[in-house]
């Protein structure tokens, strides 16, 4: 397909890279010529030099031959103006990312239909609802539901006491009696591979597996998580940062009956939380503060959680909090750099808004029978839903028969009366919904498998 990216920051380089690596015609449009540049040398897009949202500009970048066109700059206003150029010029697909809740709020004035576009995407909205799910899964730094959340795609930091650290694949096939789960990745050093049954978990690996809803439960007890052990209290988390992002989360876990404990060092917003938030106390400190989060439990909380706008501060909190007996730390983090890095001090989740809008983002650019995507930052691939069609050639027929693409695995089927984690042996029947773990390379062929 050809698509139209305005916009060469975080979120639009990134799109850039995984949709071009797929073989899509990518043309990237920005004012700033460094950003150009940079992604023109190492990507394979046409660049070209302009404002994104000035017809002079797209019809440069050929805008009349676009299918698919998308603005992510940091302009609510270029996003949403750029999209409407689009749609005069005919083209099928609009996307605009926008960080005002003007756009995406209950009842905005100027919602996507008025707009005429066809997703809004909010990376603070996006990132605070991915944040809600790790929050609410003990141990796991990824989290991702499928098929209305019956599926669940969950990643894990593999430490030396882990029980299955120095196992083979083959000796937790061994164990899927009673664990019903795949492991469909394991990301080791940077490098992320799909393993077979003689490749060996080892400590400071990261897994990714598929399990269903029911599993769950006894695939932590398995993991032997702390956080999964019944406490005689409700968890208790605590929240750094009081904007849009800590109030959506704080607002989200409240009417999950956590004990939530918001942190923020501006007083008149801390007033304004007080009235908006129903249950969660909201503490007048500074992150930093040691002494004044202990006397308020921080040293007793389940979770900590770091969302200021700031990347450093985060990360320092986290690590403050963890030093202090915090059992978890999420954190917000913007810079990919220090993305990667955090990870490695001992912070349990890092979140990214370009991650979740950029999640939010792929499913629009996909073909018919895909029904949700999820782009994984730590292994940079990508989990897909998929619908098998009544037409296909592939029903009826043995996994084990067919030649799936290399680079990815199916991890979970869920069929009209049950789900199973499928084997050499599974078969898959029309209106089955199919959940698939892809490296970069194997996406497109993925989807001419299953059309």
């Amino acid at each position: 397909m050809r698509i139209l990216i305005v916009g060469a920051g975080q979120v639009g380089y990134f799109l850039c890279e995984r949709l071009s690596l797929e073989g899509h015609e990518v043309t990237l449009v920005d004012r700033d010529q460094d950003h150009l540049k940079k992604a023109q040398d190492r990507l394979n897009v046409l660049g070209i030099h302009g404002n994104g949202a000035s017809a002079e500009t797209l019809e440069k970048a050929a805008i009349k031959e676009i299918e698919i066109f998308i603005a992510v700059t940091d302009l609510d206003e270029v996003n949403i103006l750029a999209c409407l150029l689009a749609r005069e010029y005919g083209v099928p697909t609009r996307i605009a990312r926008v960080k005002s809740i003007e756009y995406t709020g209950q009842g905005a004035m100027l919602s996507k239909e008025k707009l005429g576009i066809d997703l809004l995407i909010n990376p603070n909205e996006a990132v605070a609802d991915e944040i809600v799910k790790i929050a609410g899964k003990a141990g796991a730094f990824d989290v991702a539901e499928f098929v209305e959340g019956q599926v669940h795609f969950l990643g894990y930091r593999i430490g030396p006491a882990s029980p299955l650290c120095n196992l083979t694949l083959q000796e937790l096939g061994e164990l899927r009696g009673m664990y019903r789960f795949l492991v469909t990745a394991i990301t080791r050093q940077g490098k992320t591979l799909i393993p077979r049954g003689d490749d060996i978990i080892q400590a400071g690996d990261s897994i990714f597996i598929f399990a269903h809803q029911k599993d769950l439960p006894a695939i932590q007890y398995m993991l032997k998580l702390e956080e999964e052990k019944k406490r005689p209290r409700t968890p208790r988390i605590f929240i750094l940062g009081g904007g849009h992002i800590g109030r959506r989360i704080a607002s989200a876990l409240e009417n999950r009956r956590f004990d939530v404990r918001l942190v923020d060092h501006d007083e008149s917003r801390c007033e304004k939380l007080s009235a908006q938030l129903k249950r969660s106390m909201v503490i007048h400190a500074e992150g930093t503060d040691v002494g004044t989060l202990v006397e308020e439990g921080v040293d007793n909380a389940d979770v900590f959680i770091a969302v200021t706008d700031n990347d450093e501060t985060n990360i320092l909190c986290s690590l403050l909090g963890r030093q202090h007996g915090v059992r978890r730390t999420l954190t917000l983090v913007n810079k990919p750099e220090l993305l990667r890095l955090a990870p490695t001090l001992g912070i349990d989740a890092c979140v990214s808004p370009r991650q979740a809008a950029a999640s939010a983002i792929l499913k629009y650019v996909r073909r018919g029978n895909i029904i949700s995507v999820t782009a994984i930052e730590e292994s940079n691939a990508e989990v897909l839903e998929l619908l098998v069609r009544k037409d296909s050639s592939i029903l009826g027929k043995h996994l084990k028969e067919l030649l799936f693409p290399n680079g990815a695995i199916i991890g979970a089927i869920v069929h009209a009366q049950g789900y199973e984690i499928p084997n050499g042996e599974s078969v898959l029947q029309a209106g089955d919904r199919v959940v698939i773990f892809a490296l970069p390379g194997a996406l497109a062929q993925v989807e001419r498998f299953f059309e």
